[in-house]
């Protein structure tokens, strides 16, 4: 009866792994859909309808909880419906679910792309950056592009990969699905702006939530697989006095790992934001730091998508 066990393994972990695969091959291949796309219509169709006259908090509230409580339940229904019909075409649907919900491959590819534009002109550097980052690029310095794009990231690899690997194993392809509609709501209304300081607060406190043990893990995580252990002081120092509760983590983590400094003012929607700075030691950035930052990238999302992989084959609570 032992292959019946081994079948039962395999069936738990290659979903998971042909998603993970798929998306470090493939990444997000350009005119593909995308469920993100999808999520970010349905905000913007909510939010243009909801995001006026009173009780915009609750409104907001409202629809941020809608919004999560319908992908985590449409998902889990189609896995449901899907499994019903053939066990394989759940596992099939759950690997295309997991691969569009990573990003690791996608996220180093822009960042790499930021480094070549800025190179051929300050110009293109920006219009690559905007690509990425929520800041006003307009006025940036080249120094700024790059430490920009180094600092999305760091705070990124969290948001793009880490955080969904970690909902995977919890909740499974439903859990993955609504934590990327919590990032999305909140990167589309979680700013403290005179438009969404109160349609968005929730979603944003939401994503921070969501958000808090991955963007720990994440950092810590870097710190492990660049052999700089003996630095989580610095992580826990400048993480925590990051604005974001979360973000400041993967930042300082990168930061100690590259010996720079982040942060400082930037313009969101026209309006300067002063960030406190991660590290001490200012310095132009140069392509080994990309390179150094890529590789620590990799190497941390390989060894949490080993870590899931373990607690599958263990049957940690991957039950929907």
């Amino acid at each position: 009866m032992s292959w019946i066990y081994h079948s039962i393994l395999l069936y738990r972990v290659m979903p998971f792994l042909g998603g993970w695969l798929a998306d470090r091959l493939l990444g997000d291949p350009k005119g593909w859909p995308h469920p993100v796309i999808l999520f970010g219509r349905m905000i913007s169709a909510g939010e243009k309808s909801l995001n006026k006259g009173a009780n915009r908090q609750v409104k907001g509230s409202l629809f941020a909880i809608f919004l999560i409580a319908v992908v985590f339940g449409a998902t889990w229904y189609i896995l449901f419906i899907a499994g019903k019909i053939h066990p394989q075409l759940e596992a099939l649907l759950t690997g295309v679910g997991v691969f569009y919900c990573l990003a690791g491959k996608t996220l180093i590819t822009e960042v790499q792309g930021v480094f070549e534009a800025v190179e051929r002109s300050i110009l293109e550097g920006r219009e690559q950056l905007s690509r990425i980052v929520g800041r006003d690029t307009s006025n940036l310095s080249s120094h700024e592009i790059k430490t920009a794009a180094l600092e999305s990231l760091a705070e990124n690899l969290s948001d793009g990969v880490i955080a969904p690997m970690f909902w995977f194993v919890l909740l499974g392809l439903p859990g993955m699905m609504a934590y990327k509609m919590i990032n999305t709501l909140d990167s589309m209304t979680g700013y403290k702006n005179e438009r969404f300081i109160e349609f968005g607060q929730t979603a944003a406190k939401i994503d921070d939530v969501a958000n808090y043990i991955p963007a720990r893990l994440t950092a810590y995580l870097m710190l492990a697989v660049s052999g700089n252990w003996d630095k989580r002081g610095f992580v826990h120092r400048f993480g925590r006095a990051h604005a974001s509760p979360n973000a400041g983590y993967p930042e300082a983590a990168l930061a100690a790992i590259l010996n720079c400094r982040f942060g400082g003012t930037h313009d969101y929607f026209g309006v300067p934001v002063s960030k406190p700075f991660i590290g001490v030691n200012e310095r132009l950035f140069t392509w080994e730091d990309l390179h150094r930052s890529i590789q620590v990238n990799n190497n941390t999302e390989l060894m949490m998508g080993l870590i899931v992989i373990i607690l599958l084959l263990l049957g940690f609570p991957y039950h929907y």
